[in-house]
């Protein structure tokens, strides 16, 4: 079983290629997208700089029930992006170092219209709602970045901008 203390390290490590990316990301692309239905780079970077800090409303308590607003708003430069980043991050710490171990493997369940959606142990919620969701949404930033030329730092290992 994972311990609140391994789960925070896991979450500073990561928190470190995320902010490389994040940095990387031009505010004057913040309207890009891929595709139509596509979040805009913007988007894509502003959810990723907010994940960390979901934490403290999603698996704190023992029942989450998500909004019906989707809309990923647009950071308003890149400044603010880091600081949203940074604000995320510092929510989040506070949040699972007030928990204990204990609390991991406490019931969590996701609610909506008075349906169950999902019910697992928080330390499952936590790894698959804050860290694979950021993995996730942080490899989505690397195609987009890549798409507009943008060197991409590296995150587990080499990249073809970047040898080490």
């Amino acid at each position: 079983m994972t311990t609140i203390q391994e789960f925070l390290k896991e979450l500073d490590n990561e928190a470190v290629a995320t902010r490389k990316l994040l940095e990387r990301v031009p505010a004057d692309r913040f309207d890009w997208r891929p595709h139509q239905k596509s979040m805009t780079l913007g988007q894509l970077a502003q959810h990723i700089a907010q994940i960390p800090g979901f934490i403290s409303a999603t698996v704190k308590e023992g029942v989450f029930e998500p909004s019906g607003n989707r809309t990923q708003g647009q950071p308003e430069s890149a400044a603010a992006l880091l600081g949203t980043f940074d604000a995320s991050m510092a929510s989040a710490r506070d949040t699972i170092g007030s928990m204990t171990d204990a609390d991991l493997t406490g019931p969590w369940r996701m609610i909506r219209d008075g349906k169950e959606m999902a019910a697992m142990p928080r330390s499952a919620a936590m790894r698959n709602l804050l860290l694979n969701h950021w993995y996730h949404h942080r490899g989505q930033l690397t195609v987009y970045l890549r798409l507009n030329d943008v060197a991409l730092p590296s995150v587990y290992g080499p990249t073809a901008d970047l040898k080490l």
